[in-house]
């Protein structure tokens, strides 16, 4: 079945769907616009992808749209990043108007990433690809690069609406640039067409999948490499829709960008500028995609190996291992760091072997550590990137680049001249949604130090390329909270301190992990930690299974009595309040079953009632005896 095969737009259904729409609109909850955590209490991940639209269709069926039952929907995907419940309603929209299912209708933030999600997935099923395309497609879509760097094959063919497509052994990707109420293309394209690609107004894209097979992989793109139209701009597209009327341009501050990247340049103090990306691995995304393209330039033949930590967060470990799977030359290799494992002497024993293979080495890591808030010798880590190293044959091999994750503590100046990894090849970026933005956008960003330059454009090119820029928006909401970051981190910190300090008397047999005082002298003061509870049991079974009790009584009684405070989200650094959940069973979603930590990581705030917490606390403590 082709997208376009159904011939009937605009029924009377529809109508009745876009006049339910409105009256959506018109009573959302706020948190609709503007949360960007993922509330855990209200999500079944099992269910995550159809669980939202399956119970709005129900409010639908009862004409429905009264804020408390709104506001009582499920978790929709998990939040901003693969989708959000403006995203899903923009989707179930679209659906209804092209009549498809509404799991084949996907938002992207994007116009370039729904063409390369569809190219990813054929090179896997090594199926071939025609990209047809009415209009243009952008600038920084580099087609050389896109079959050079990224390994993706395709015919581009341009085309207006009075065509009649030959036939194709292959997908067929269409790609319109034009008004959303305008049905030409819709009938025009009626036949051979598998993916349309509806760039909407600068707002992002709205891909139409006529296979259903595709629409896992296509989401997976959307959750690891970029985001979904955001929740303003999924906003706007709705509200035109309802209207009939075209989409409101967007207000785009070339100011905003530019505060951006003042403030990030006087928080990090490195030299260069910042490359900001609609979220934290949009811009992991184009830095591993930068460096590949690099390495191919710059040490031609030679395989590049990413070394990544084995517990690390989820999306980076997946991430990962998705760029490896398209690429013969690219291999992921395992880094140990946390608890009896040292970070430098890991990096060490791993550098050599790739030293000795003469192959390109690029490490991903977090400091501190996630999620047991570990900082590794830092003198030590400057010695061992800073070693010389043979091949086997002899020669000197290739330097390493660090590419460091310090979301936990983006107040911490490792790149500029003078610092502990200005000497080094290094990279610094982290997630916007965290302290950057106090959890009001998911944007990020990275910088380098001034032995990255090179590097640093590589990996702009490809920022570009996907159209993973931030948003107007996103800038703007960064400049309004960049410049009270790091009295935020600050004042969060004295807060988790003294809730770590009560934790420690309260139930000592409690393990917790956390900085130092003697390193939050220097600066690392990050509002994480981690809490790994006493348990009992007779075998390592029932005791892991007793632990595991014990962190989601403790949660629950948290986000019960202290509702307005307390939340089941994965998330910190929000501008109140505070924020719990369990690494194994969230942000280590795709990483090992041996490697992920059952244990609870709570992450505080400078504006929250710590006293009301530590009472809660004592009595959980009270009440298992």
């Amino acid at each position: 079945m082709h997208i376009f095969a159904h011939s009937k737009m605009n029924s009377m259904g529809a109508t009745n769907k876009l006049n339910y729409v409105k009256n959506i609109l018109d009573n959302m909850p706020n948190d609709w616009l503007k949360l960007t955590t993922h509330r855990l209490d209200i999500y079944d991940e099992s269910r995550a992808k159809v669980q939202f639209t399956e119970q709005l269709e129900v409010l639908f069926a009862a004409a429905d749209a009264r804020m408390p039952s709104l506001a009582a929907l499920p978790t929709a995907y998990d939040y901003i990043r693969l989708g959000h419940p403006l995203s899903c309603l923009l989707e179930w929209a679209m659906a209804d108007r092209y009549q498809l299912p509404h799991g084949q209708v996907i938002s992207f933030s994007s116009q370039t990433m729904p063409i390369l999600a569809v190219l990813r997935a054929n090179l896997l099923q090594r199926k071939k690809t025609r990209v047809v395309v009415q209009g243009k497609l952008p600038n920084t879509f580099d087609t050389d690069v896109v079959r050079e760097v990224y390994g993706y094959n395709f015919d581009l063919v341009q085309a207006n609406a009075s065509e009649t497509l030959p036939a194709f052994e292959g997908s067929t990707i269409l790609v319109s640039d034009g008004d959303m109420h305008d049905t030409t293309t819709y009938t025009q394209f009626a036949q051979g067409v598998d993916f349309w690609v509806n760039n909407v107004a600068g707002r992002g894209s709205v891909l139409l999948v006529s296979d259903a097979s595709y629409v896992s992989d296509i989401q997976h793109v959307r959750r690891r490499e970029t985001i979904a139209m955001t929740p303003a701009n999924c906003l706007a597209v709705l509200q035109a829709m309802v209207k009939g009327a075209a989409v409101a341009p967007l207000d785009n501050s070339p100011a905003d960008k530019a505060r951006t990247r003042h403030y990030i340049k006087e928080i990090t103090g490195a030299p260069t500028d910042a490359l900001v990306g609609s979220s934290g691995l949009s811009v992991q995304y184009a830095i591993m995609m930068g460096v590949v393209h690099y390495a191919n330039q710059n040490h031609r033949g030679k395989d590049i190996k990413f070394v990544v930590p084995t517990n690390c967060y989820g999306g980076t470990n997946d991430q990962a291992r998705r760029v490896a799977a398209c690429m013969d030359h690219v291999e992921v290799v395992d880094l140990a760091v946390d608890g009896d494992s040292n970070m430098v002497q890991s990096i060490d024993a791993v550098l050599d072997t790739i030293a000795a293979a003469d192959a390109v080495p690029f490490i991903i890591a977090e400091i501190p550590t996630n999620p047991r808030v570990e900082v590794p010798d830092l003198e030590a880590l400057k010695a061992v990137l800073a070693k010389e190293r043979k091949t086997a044959a002899g020669a000197i091999a290739i330097d390493p680049v660090f590419i460091l994750d310090q979301t936990f503590c983006p107040n911490v100046r490792f790149l500029g001249e003078g610092e502990i990894l200005s000497t080094v090849r290094a990279l610094s970026y982290a997630s916007g949604s965290k302290f950057p933005s106090g959890g009001k956008c998911t944007a990020g960003y990275v910088v380098g130090n001034a032995l990255t330059v090179e590097l640093m454009q590589h990996i702009g090119q490809h920022l570009s390329l996907c159209d993973n820029e931030a948003t107007a928006l996103q800038y703007a909401l960064l400049a309004e909270q960049l410049p009270s970051m790091n009295e935020r981190i600050a004042a969060a910190y004295m807060h988790t301190r003294s809730f770590v300090n009560f934790i420690a008397q309260a139930l000592p047999t409690a393990k917790i992990n956390f900085v130092s005082e003697q390193l939050a002298e220097r600066g690392f003061t990050p509002s994480v930690f981690s809490l790994d509870l006493p348990t009992k049991g007779e075998t390592e079974e029932e005791k892991e299974a007793c632990k595991r009790k014990l962190n989601h009584k403790l949660i629950g009684m948290m986000i019960t009595q202290i509702p307005q405070e307390s939340k089941y989200c994965v998330s910190y650094g929000q501008l109140q309040g505070c924020y719990w959940t369990i690494p194994a069973t969230s942000t280590q979603g795709t990483t090992k079953e041996g490697d992920k930590d059952y244990i609870a990581r709570v992450a505080l705030s400078g504006n929250m009632d710590l006293a009301k917490h530590q009472a809660v606390f004592a009595q959980f403590v009270k009440e298992i005896g």
